[in-house]
């Protein structure tokens, strides 16, 4: 392991940019649910596991318009979460680094760490749009507040509106079979990453906390790596890489940044 930690901060020390490829094992240091399989879902929300509600049936834009205080309730339970959660010392790590951000994570914590240049893949909690929608408009959720009955985990009370027909708004989150999500906030983001990737050949890439059942954050990263050539990826059960110069780290993501940080000095 001392070895590959010498590779990886190597690697690092002399790349000329930068590239974190996060997913969700990114957030698990700062205290943030692992939802890894049902049962790792369920020990997160015991009130889900008494109904037998697995993530991917609750993350489904069809219960905005079936059962809106069963939807909110999940997502505004996450939204205060996130609102509370301070992101580990990795975080501050990266953006020592100078790192440019790809996620698939919705919860902001990049940007409660200072980031400015984040690409959020699959949208942000953050930000709401119309369930409809009546219109494009993205906007921010920063006086959203939604009260939620930690017995149930529904909603109770005023459900956010949409700010132009006074509908139901929803998080601009992209969801399990979502063909309503509106997606060009993320699409600029990832546009402007795009271009300042072909503007780094020297790129090498970081991937923290994705594993395989969501392949989103692979796929770019090993995209990414396979361009530039460095790939290191830091995943305590899935760590493998099968590329030229890449780097297997089988640890936590805050575990391993430190002693990067530590390396690199």
């Amino acid at each position: 392991m001392s070895g590959e930690l010498d590779r990886a901060a190597e690697l690092i020390a002399s790349a000329g940019a930068l590239l974190v490829c996060a997913g969700a094992g990114m957030g698990v240091d700062s205290g943030l649910p692992d939802f890894r399989g049902t049962t790792g879902f369920w020990r997160a929300y015991p009130p889900y596991a008494r109904l037998g509600l697995r993530f991917e049936e609750l993350a489904d834009p069809a219960h905005f318009v079936e059962d809106p205080a069963l939807a909110w309730g999940f997502y505004g339970h996450r939204l205060d979460l996130y609102r509370r959660t301070t992101p580990h010392d990795g975080f501050r790590v990266l953006r020592e680094w100078g790192a440019r951000v790809f996620t698939s994570n919705v919860d902001g914590q990049f940007q409660r760490a200072g980031f400015t240049d984040v690409a959020e893949v699959h949208g942000s909690i953050h930000h709401l749009q119309c369930v409809e929608p009546c219109t494009d408009d993205v906007w921010p959720a920063d006086d959203v507040v939604v009260d939620v009955d930690p017995e149930t985990l529904r909603a109770v009370g005023p459900l956010p509106s949409c700010r132009h027909c006074g509908g139901l708004a929803r998080p601009n989150i992209l969801m399990f079979g979502d063909r309503s999500w509106l997606g060009g906030p993320s699409r600029r983001a990832l546009d402007e990453l795009a271009t300042w990737r072909r503007a780094h050949r020297d790129l090498v890439v970081l991937e923290l906390g994705a594993g395989q059942a969501v392949p989103t954050v692979r796929r770019q990263a090993e995209l990414a790596g396979a361009a530039s050539g460095a790939l290191i990826r830091i995943n305590p059960r899935e760590p493998e890489v099968r590329h030229g110069r890449g780097v297997s780290l089988p640890m936590g993501a805050l575990e391993a940044l430190t002693e990067l940080a530590r390396r690199i000095g």
